[in-house]
C-alpha cells in the first residue's frame, strides 16, 4: 500500500496531509483516530500535527517542535488531572495540544518562571505573527488557564489571563421555507429523518448520532439525550410527525445499538457522512447558502422564539448553561423587525 504524508498548513492549522488511492480499510483506519478530516480541496485525509501523528506516519521529529522536559512531563500530569475530573477524551486532546504550542514556546524556561508578561508576549509573537485565529487564541487561553490552576509553585495569576475580545457573530438561520425544502430534499427515509430529528427537535450532530432505541419515549412523547454538551442529559419533545416518521425508519432499518447506524452493524453513523447528507440536500433544492447542520439547531432556536415560546424555555430545549447564549436568537428573529417602518417609506 504506497502512502504519502506530510506535514502542511490548512486553514491557518499545522496539518498531517496522507495522500494515498482509494483503499477502504486504511479510510477505516484514519477514521477511527482523534481530529481526522477529509478535505475536497486537497483531496486527502488530514489529521493534527502531533508527536504521535508524526510517528505514526514516519514523519521525523523536530527537537524544536517539542516542549522542554519538564514541559513534556506537565503536559502528562495535565492530562491525568482532566482525566480524573472526567473531561471527554476530546477535550484532553484539544487542551494538552494547545498547552503544548504554549509551552514548545516556553521550552528554555521554568514552568514555575512563566508570568502573565509571557501570555501577552506568546499573543503577539506567536499567535499574531503567525495569523492565528481569535478562536485558536481562546482555546490556548482556556488551556493555558486550567493548567494554571492545577500548578502550585507559580507565578501566573489566573484571574488576570486575557483572552482576546469576542467576535460578536450572528447565528446563521434559515427560512421555513428553506428547511421545508431542505428536509423534503432526500427520498432515503435515514437521511431524510436525521435531518429532520436534528431541526424538530435543536440538536448537535454528536447529540443525533449518540442517539439508541432506548432513548425514544414514544408514550411520553420524548426524546432523551444522554451525556450531551457539558455531561448534562436532558429531554426534548417529539412531534407526533417526528414519532410517525420513526416508526416507518425503524421497520425498514431495524437500528440495533444506535438509533442511526453506518454501513457496520451496530456502530453509530459518521459525522462527515452527515455533512454530506445535507450538502447534497441543498445542492438539491438550489440553495446555495454554506449552510451546515448547526445552522438547523440555530433555526429551530430562532423559529421557537418567533412563534412565541419563552426564552427560558428555548434555553432549557437547547441545553443552555447560560441564558445570556440562548439571549443570541433575539437578534436574528426577525418577527419584530419586520414590523418596523423605514422612514423612507415617508418619503
Amino acid at each position: 500500500m504506497k502512502w504519502e504524508a506530510k506535514i502542511i498548513t490548512h486553514k491557518k492549522e499545522k496539518r498531517i496531509a496522507v495522500y494515498f488511492e482509494k483503499d477502504i480499510d486504511l479510510i477505516a483506519r484514519i477514521k477511527k483516530l482523534d481530529g481526522s478530516r477529509w478535505s475536497q480541496s486537497l483531496v486527502a485525509w488530514h489529521l493534527p500535527d502531533t508527536e504521535e501523528n508524526r510517528a505514526r506516519f514516519n514523519l521525523a521529529s523536530h527537537i524544536h517542535s517539542l516542549p522542554s522536559v519538564e514541559g513534556i512531563e506537565q503536559i502528562v500530569k495535565f492530562k491525568q488531572w482532566m482525566r480524573s475530573k472526567r473531561y471527554s477524551e476530546s477535550t484532553v486532546t484539544s487542551y494538552s495540544e494547545a498547552l503544548k504550542s504554549f509551552l514548545v514556546f516556553y521550552r528554555k524556561k521554568p514552568v514555575a518562571e512563566i508570568t502573565n508578561e509571557d501570555v501577552i508576549i506568546y499573543n503577539n509573537e506567536y499567535i499574531l505573527k503567525n495569523n492565528l485565529s481569535a478562536s485558536y487564541q481562546n482555546q490556548i487561553t482556556n488551556s493555558i488557564k486550567l493548567f494554571f490552576q492545577t500548578i502550585r509553585d507559580t507565578k501566573m495569576m489566573v484571574d488576570r489571563i486575557h483572552r482576546p475580545k469576542r467576535a460578536k457573530v450572528l447565528p446563521n438561520v434559515l427560512s421555513k421555507e428553506e428547511i421545508k425544502l431542505i428536509l423534503n430534499a432526500h427520498s432515503n427515509i435515514k437521511h431524510k429523518m436525521m435531518l429532520s430529528l436534528i431541526y424538530s427537535c435543536g440538536l448537535r450532530c454528536g447529540e443525533l448520532l449518540a442517539l439508541q432505541p432506548v432513548h425514544i419515549d414514544s408514550k411520553r412523547n420524548l426524546i432523551l439525550l444522554k451525556n450531551a454538551k457539558g455531561k448534562k442529559d436532558r429531554i426534548a419533545p417529539l412531534s407526533p410527525k417526528i414519532l410517525k416518521m420513526l416508526r416507518e425508519y425503524y421497520i425498514v432499518y431495524k437500528p440495533c445499538n444506535y438509533l442511526f447506524e453506518g454501513q457496520i452493524k451496530g456502530q453509530p453513523y459518521d459525522a462527515r457522512s452527515l455533512q454530506l447528507i445535507l450538502k447534497q440536500a441543498l445542492k438539491k433544492v438550489r440553495i446555495t447558502k454554506p449552510a451546515t447542520l448547526h445552522w438547523l439547531r440555530h433555526s429551530f432556536a430562532t423559529h421557537l422564539l418567533e412563534s412565541g415560546t419563552d426564552l427560558r424555555y428555548i434555553q432549557e430545549l437547547l441545553g443552555h448553561s447560560s441564558s445570556k447564549t440562548t439571549e443570541i436568537y433575539t437578534h436574528v428573529s426577525t418577527k419584530s423587525i419586520q414590523q418596523i417602518k423605514s422612514p423612507f417609506d415617508d418619503l
